[in-house]
């Protein structure tokens, strides 16, 4: 394996309209600067790249095209190219949503874009050799914004704080990590973490929602940068109905769960190095797939044009792309808009790989994506889902086919043997397998 990267400021100038709350938020001060990270690994054959970036979300439209231009840069296949958006809405607005399109910023998109590019061209030089190791381990840093009464009632509690102590839905604590070292060494070069969490840690009132700020994933990556030498790439998970446990608190808060996740990937590149038996990659290799889920339009939401930027109210279906890429036998599954938690479980759950992360806003922006029993309870997420809530267990199962798909792409199965995975030679008490096998 050999990877190269890279890490650019895409700080907005300032006043700019603010992301993911009122169309009308302008900026007035930058607390911390925007970047976007980029890790394109190379197993000798095939080649992958991933760029995440401390914006709320981007349209379709500019993910194809410049997904596209990566592409072609590095000669390779557009599944190649992974875009991930922390979800931060403490940046510009890089969307065109409903009621907004004019608000679109234009001419930082095409700054965008431009910087992507010249990132992408300047890596072919930059290549160097490492090891790769993965970890999981379950950090509380994250809660489910959602109370569901005893009659399948729901309270959004952003908006009833005082409700919040009663929230126990489901919340993905898991912390994954991989992390690229020297080879032969244990001395990590780059690391990437996924958590599950909507950076909502310092948008707080006043000021605070007029301030420039990556949140959390920043203090994370600077943290994990000052302490381990490493340079960094935050992806966010399933992050639909999770938030901070100090959601909207100011900058102690987003600093606080910042650190707490950086020590989270210390604590991984520690156990990682210490037990390579366990959690090195024997396996390098590199795949990408996309896969498209279809579903009929959910008639409430789109008789009523309100809720949709032109560019999404004339499909006559659902239908977008679900995009995954691997390294080993570790996964990343890019979905669309804003999955909630428990779907990302679900996909984790039933993924061939030895483990799967979710990567937050990959393929478009299209809302939130919910279970279907939301509809019956209520809440936020659910009032803006747009496919019928019937086809919600069919989201998954497409994310999982193309999963199963691209395991036995990179890894065949031999013809006597039923495809990965089997379960029948491992031996019943099993926390250090033999990896000849």
């Amino acid at each position: 394996m050999q990877i190269a990267f890279f890490k650019r400021n895409i700080t907005p100038q300032i006043p700019c309209l603010v992301a993911g709350y009122s169309y009308s938020d302008v900026a007035r001060k930058v607390r911390d600067d925007l970047f976007m990270t980029g890790l394109c690994c190379d197993d000798g054959k095939n080649k992958i790249l991933i760029i995440s970036f401390d914006l709320l979300a981007l349209d379709e439209w500019f993910i194809k095209r410049v997904r596209k231009n990566c592409a072609d840069i590095l000669q390779l296949e557009e599944s190649a190219v992974l875009f991930t958006c922390t979800h931060n809405h403490s940046g510009p607005q890089t969307i065109a949503e409903a009621n907004a399109e004019d608000k679109e910023n234009a001419p930082y998109m095409e700054m965008l874009e431009n910087a992507i590019c010249e990132e992408v061209k300047a890596l072919r030089g930059k290549f160097v050799p490492c090891d790769v190791y993965f970890y999981s381990l379950q950090t509380d840093e994250n809660r489910n914004r959602r109370y569901t009464a005893r009659d399948n009632m729901t309270t959004f509690t952003p908006h009833r704080r005082e409700m919040q102590p009663l929230a126990d839905g489901f919340a993905d604590k898991e912390f994954g990590a991989l992390i690229f070292t020297v080879p032969g060494k244990h001395d990590p070069i780059y690391a990437i973490g996924n958590y599950a969490a909507h950076p909502l840690a310092g948008h707080g009132p006043g000021l605070g929602c007029y301030t420039i700020s990556a949140d959390f994933p920043g203090i994370f990556r600077d943290y994990v940068k000052e302490e381990s030498g490493a340079e960094c790439m935050y992806i966010s998970g399933a992050s639909g109905d999770m938030i901070p446990r100090g959601d909207e608190l100011g900058s102690d808060a987003m600093r606080q769960m910042g650190v707490n996740l950086g020590k989270a990937m210390l604590a991984a590149m520690l156990d990682a190095a210490r037990n390579p038996a366990r959690f090195k990659l024997p396996d390098t290799s590199v795949g990408s797939l996309i896969t498209t889920f279809k579903a009929p339009l959910r008639k409430k939401y789109y008789k009523n044009p309100k809720h949709l930027a032109s560019y999404y109210a004339d499909q006559e279906e659902f239908c977008e792309e679900i995009q995954i890429v691997s390294i080993g036998d570790i996964a990343f599954a890019g979905l669309p808009g804003e999955p909630c938690a428990e779907l990302g479980q679900e996909i984790k759950w039933h993924s061939p790989f030895k483990k799967t992360f979710i990567a937050f806003c990959s393929t478009s922006y299209i809302d939130y994506i919910v279970p279907a029993n939301f509809f019956v309870s209520g809440g936020y997420e659910s009032k803006v889902h747009r496919f019928s809530a019937r086809n919600t267990i069919d989201f998954v199962k497409c994310a999982v086919d193309g999963l199963f798909t691209l395991r036995e792409k990179v890894y065949p199965s031999q013809e006597e043997e039923e495809c990965y995975p089997d379960n029948l030679d491992l031996p019943l008490v099993n926390i250090l397998p033999n990896r000849e096998k």
